[in-house]
């Protein structure tokens, strides 16, 4: 798979499991209250944790072949984890529940969005972690293509959730969606894991 489409493919499939992030823009979405702003903040922060991630440690670990082993088989192990967590999510029923009180002015939403992003471990693993660790084993080229798919990812999923929300909103309460929606992602989580395993035994 090339970079671009692996990275956009890995993403989409991080930034779509229910979360904070896509609670508040999809109920900003709702309520039609600076949907926009939220989603822009999402998008913006998941690009700041990314491009650390890819540039950062990515690039950190690219710089000696035993770190790029090491990362590219670190991040194929957070993957098979991240798929199998997902089958398991499969089994049980769950929802992105949109109800509640939306953030009423730009700040708030700004503010919330920014801590939602910023300071979510989980996003923080997935952004700068994984996706760090997943990008190593790539040349600087492959590195920006990789990059710039994961990015299209968050802009493309958080805009969407936001001018789509309404009709987002039933998917999100359905549980038979998200059972579907989890065992795709862990499918395509566990091939771009194998993926990664190949290329250090291929050797690239």
């Amino acid at each position: 798979m090339p970079p671009f489409l692996r990275g956009l493919t890995l993403g989409l499939s991080l930034i779509v499991a229910i979360g904070p992030q896509n609670a508040l823009v999809l109920r900003q979405g709702l309520t039609r209250r600076y949907a926009g702003l939220a989603a822009l903040t999402c998008s913006l922060a998941d690009t700041a944790l990314t491009t650390f991630g890819v540039l950062g440690v990515g690039a950190l670990l690219a710089g000696s072949p035993v770190l790029v082993t090491l990362g590219t088989l670190a991040g194929a192990t957070f993957l098979l984890w991240y798929g199998w967590r997902s089958f398991q999510s499969a089994r049980h029923t769950g929802t992105l529940q949109p109800e509640g009180q939306a953030a009423q002015t730009p700040g708030t939403v700004l503010v919330t969005a920014a801590a939602f992003s910023l300071l979510n471990p989980h996003a923080l693993l997935d952004t700068v972690v994984l996706i760090g660790g997943a990008s190593a084993g790539l040349g600087s080229a492959g590195r920006t293509a990789f990059l710039l798919g994961t990015i299209l990812a968050s802009w493309l999923w958080f805009f969407g959730l936001a001018l789509l929300a309404g009709r987002f909103a039933p998917l999100m309460r359905s549980p038979r969606a998200w059972q579907v929606l989890d065992v795709l992602i862990g499918v395509v989580m566990w091939g771009i894991a194998v993926g990664l395993v190949r290329s250090v035994f291929s050797g690239g």
